[in-house]
């Protein structure tokens, strides 16, 4: 194997599909990233935990074909500290698995795990074109990263864990809820093919695909689902992943249409304040009180042992007075998902699950349960 790459081609594709590399890898492979000639003129890098897959096309001049793992951190660190502007040379003689990297000055020598060690059904998915859908890639990222963090953590195996993408129309839907919170965005895309289709994805996933589009310069990806798997393709990425089966809950039917109380907020005051005031929350509960009256709220934290804090923001809040208690995280974690200048707060009762809305036409909305107050 022998080809010639320019810096920055190859590091956008080593940071695209290292964050499929396994953390906790039982085969050592699954730590390495694929990489293989196709033709004169690209070469592929794939890597894999076996729950999701990352492929990356890159142009590079190929002398000799030929196909390799080698080590994601290293290989990451070697590229990321060569000269931006220089040429980088790969060579590998055949049946070895040493690669010497050359780039002016600089020489390595990295050892590697032979290709056929790498799990082979998983380097080229070709999906049929009639089991896909074309969607907007701006849109579809602002969706996820507002609606997708209420999901519960990767690491619980239910449905839960994953985010719901739901395509009707011109409408995508996309929800996710932990149990304690909820939230939900609906954006207006191009469905250039008019599928509809409601999948279950992993949150892993979205939040990795959130991370490498700034690294894909597609206005849109295609949309595939099969059998049990989702592929999501541009040009030169392709990432697949399983999907979650199941009932996901009916997140629609929890949230209300409107609220007895309501308050209006700014939004960057509101996150400030709690940023101050949770300096002295309880690290085992995380609690941050407030207390809305005459327009007026006073956000109020404090540890038996250490004290408390306590700061009072002007709001537009005119209904009965009410004490309310959050998980001060999952309040900041909502606000700033926001994209709006003023928040629209729902309250009912301290007990009664408060809503938090954008007070622009943007159709976001994110459910809080709120944490009982012990006198």
């Amino acid at each position: 194997m022998k080809f010639i790459i320019k810096k920055e081609d190859l590091y956008n594709g080593i940071k695209i599909v290292e964050r499929a590399t396994s953390v906790k890898a039982l085969q050592p492979v699954l730590l390495n990233i694929l990489i293989e000639t196709v033709d004169k003129g690209t070469i592929r890098l794939c890597a894999t935990d076996l729950d999701m897959t990352v492929v990356s096309l890159v142009s590079a001049q190929v002398e000799e074909d030929g196909k390799i793992t080698l080590p994601s951190k290293t290989l990451n660190e070697i590229v990321g500290k060569l000269s931006s502007d220089k040429l980088i040379n790969f060579e590998m003689s055949n049946g070895e698995t040493l690669v010497k990297i050359t780039s002016q000055n600089s020489k390595f020598d990295l050892i590697g795990l032979d290709a056929s060690e790498f799990p082979q059904d998983l380097t080229n998915v070709k999906p049929k074109e009639e089991d896909g859908f074309e969607i907007e890639l701006k849109p579809f990222v602002k969706a996820v990263r507002q609606a997708g963090f209420a999901a519960a953590g990767y690491e619980t195996s239910n449905l839960l864990s994953g985010i719901v993408c739901d395509i009707s129309g011109n409408v995508l839907e996309i929800a996710s809820t932990d149990g304690n919170r909820l939230a939900r965005v609906r954006e207006k895309i191009a469905n250039k093919d008019n599928k509809t289709s409601q999948l279950i994805i992993p949150s892993k996933t979205l939040n990795e695909v959130i991370k490498m589009s700034s690294f894909i310069e597609d206005e849109s990806v295609k949309i595939y689902t099969e059998k049990s798997k989702i592929i999501i393709k541009s040009e030169t990425t392709t990432t697949v992943s399983r999907l979650l089966e199941g009932q996901f809950p009916k997140y629609n039917q929890l949230i209300p249409s409107e609220s007895p109380k309501e308050a209006v907020v700014n939004v960057s005051k509101i996150i400030s304040a709690l940023e101050r005031v949770s300096i002295m929350v309880n690290e085992k509960t995380s609690i941050v009180k407030l207390e809305f009256s005459n327009n007026s709220v006073t956000l109020m934290a404090d540890t038996p042992d250490s004290g408390k804090s306590e700061e009072n923001l002007d709001i537009d809040y005119t209904s009965e007075d009410l004490t309310i208690a959050f998980n001060y995280k999952y309040l900041l974690e909502a606000l700033k998902n926001i994209d709006s200048e003023e928040v629209k707060i729902g309250l009912n009762t301290s007990l009664s699950a408060t809503v938090l809305r954008p007070n622009n036409d943007e159709d976001f909305v994110c459910l809080i349960m709120p944490v009982q107050i012990r006198a």
